[in-house]
C-alpha cells in the first residue's frame, strides 16, 4: 500500500460548509445592484473561483461598480459567516485523526480565508500552512498553488494527495502531478458532481466525510493516529 506524506484540502466546500452561504450573499448583492442571479446560478457559475476572476465575470455580465459591490458583499458574507459557519460534516473528525501533514490550498483570499476558516478550530489544525491563490502568480486550475504548497511542505508531487469539490482544483492538481480526490457535499443541489470532477482528472469521488476517509485509507493517505493507552491508576 502507497505511503503518502501530504494531503493537500481545498477549503471551501471541503473544510467549511460556506458555499450556500456564499451563494446566497452574492445572489443578493448582485441582484442588489441590478444584475439578476439566483443563489443556484451563482454556485453553478462561481464556485472555486478566484476573487479576481469573479470580479472578471461580472464585469462580463455589466455590474456596475464591482469594487462596491464587492466590498458590500464582503461585509454581508463575513457577518454571515460569524453567525452561521460550520465544519463540513463529519471533516474536523477526519483531519483530528490524521498523522500525515497537510495544508489547505483554497483560491480564496488571504482576508476570506481569515474570515471564514479562521473562525473555527479547524484552522489550528492547518495553520500556517493556508495557502491562498494571492500567494501565487495565477489561482487553480494552474498548478501554481499546489506547487506552492509542495516547496512550502517539502512534499514530492508522487506522494501527496489533493481533495478539492470543484473542476479548477482537480484539474490544478492534475496539472501539477499530484493525485486527486473529488468531494461532494451530501446535500450539493447540483446534479452530475461526480461525472464533472472525474472529467476534471479526479481519480475517484467522495460523497461526504465517511466516504472520504474509506478513499484515504484505500489510498494508503490515511493514517489515524494511533489511540494512546489508557493509564491505570497505581
Amino acid at each position: 500500500m502507497t505511503d503518502f506524506d501530504l494531503l493537500i484540502f481545498d477549503c471551501d466546500g471541503v473544510l467549511i460548509d460556506s458555499e450556500s452561504i456564499s451563494a446566497r450573499t452574492l445572489a443578493h448583492a448582485v441582484t442588489q445592484a441590478g444584475v439578476d442571479m439566483t443563489p443556484r446560478q451563482i454556485l453553478i457559475e462561481f464556485t472555486g473561483k478566484s476573487e479576481s476572476e469573479l470580479r472578471e465575470a461580472l464585469v462580463e455580465r455589466g455590474l456596475a461598480d464591482v469594487d462596491a459591490v464587492l466590498a458590500a458583499w464582503h461585509a454581508d458574507i463575513y457577518a454571515a459567516f460569524r453567525r452561521e459557519l460550520r465544519p463540513m460534516e463529519g471533516i474536523g473528525d477526519i483531519v483530528a485523526e490524521l498523522d500525515v501533514a497537510k495544508c489547505v490550498a483554497s483560491n480564496s483570499t488571504v482576508e476570506r480565508l481569515g474570515n471564514s476558516l479562521g473562525l473555527l478550530p479547524l484552522w489550528a489544525d492547518f495553520a500556517p500552512n493556508v495557502f491562498s491563490a494571492e500567494m501565487v502568480a495565477a489561482p487553480k486550475p494552474s498548478p501554481d498553488l499546489v506547487e506552492l504548497c509542495l516547496s512550502k511542505m517539502n512534499a514530492s508531487r508522487e506522494r501527496s494527495v489533493m481533495i478539492d469539490d470543484s473542476p479548477a482544483g482537480i484539474q490544478a492538481a492534475f496539472a501539477a502531478g499530484v493525485r486527486a480526490i473529488g468531494f461532494v457535499d451530501p446535500n450539493d443541489p447540483r446534479s452530475g458532481r461526480r461525472e464533472v470532477l472525474m472529467a476534471a482528472g479526479a481519480e475517484d469521488v467522495a460523497f461526504g466525510a465517511g466516504e472520504l476517509r474509506l478513499l484515504l485509507q484505500r489510498l494508503g493517505a490515511y493514517r489515524a493516529r494511533a489511540e494512546r493507552p489508557m493509564e491505570v491508576e497505581a
